[in-house]
């Protein structure tokens, strides 16, 4: 079970941050809108700050969003939750970005998808290097299953909480997750 740490409304963002899990210590914030941006390690407190001033015109639920994505974290950690169901507020990405962002999403629990499969799906099949970046550029990992991505030989790649946290997922997952290489592997349950 997760623990809450720090739990803070600012009106139109609120912020939250969790110990315990196994991947350590991770922070929320969510806008009236839905959940905005999650980050390994400590932090995220001023970005409530700057999101509240920012998005005057949200609606001033933001508190409910967080609430709702902390459940759901408890839930994932504790093997219930296959899915996250919170609303996202994922305001200033791209199109591209957002394509990116809806086919990690569809990606289930328990699999793995290439950066090339996403292209693939996404009908930019040329493109796998750019769905990289846009992957990298993630604001809410977990959430948004980033981690279910893996190099098209299986090797874990990177992970911007490191790889570690990533073959933690991927395990949560019950992915069978090897240490052949430097970086891992992921045995194929690919997509």
């Amino acid at each position: 079970m997760v623990k809450t740490v720090e739990h803070r409304d600012y009106g139109r963002a609120a912020f939250g941050e969790v110990d315990g899990t196994p991947i350590g210590r991770f922070s929320l914030v969510a806008t009236g809108r839905g959940l905005a941006y999650g980050r390994f390690g400590g932090g995220g407190r001023r970005m409530a700050e700057v999101l509240s001033a920012s998005h005057a015109d949200d609606p001033a639920d933001a508190d409910e969003h967080l609430v709702t994505a902390l459940s759901e974290l408890d839930r994932y950690f504790a093997r219930e939750l296959r899915s996250f169901g919170v609303a996202l507020d994922l305001r200033g990405r791209t199109p591209f970005q957002e394509r990116v962002l809806a086919q990690l999403r569809a990606i289930p629990y328990g699999m793995v998808a290439s950066y090339g499969a996403i292209a693939e799906a996404i009908g930019q099949g040329d493109a796998a290097r750019a769905v990289g970046a846009a992957v990298g550029s993630n604001p809410i990992p977990v959430v948004i299953p980033c981690h279910r991505v893996v190099r098209a030989d299986g090797a874990l790649g990177g992970y911007g909480g490191g790889v570690t946290r990533k073959a933690t997922l991927l395990r949560i997952e019950g992915l069978d997750v090897t240490s052949r290489t430097a970086h891992g592997r992921v045995l194929p349950r690919e997509l």
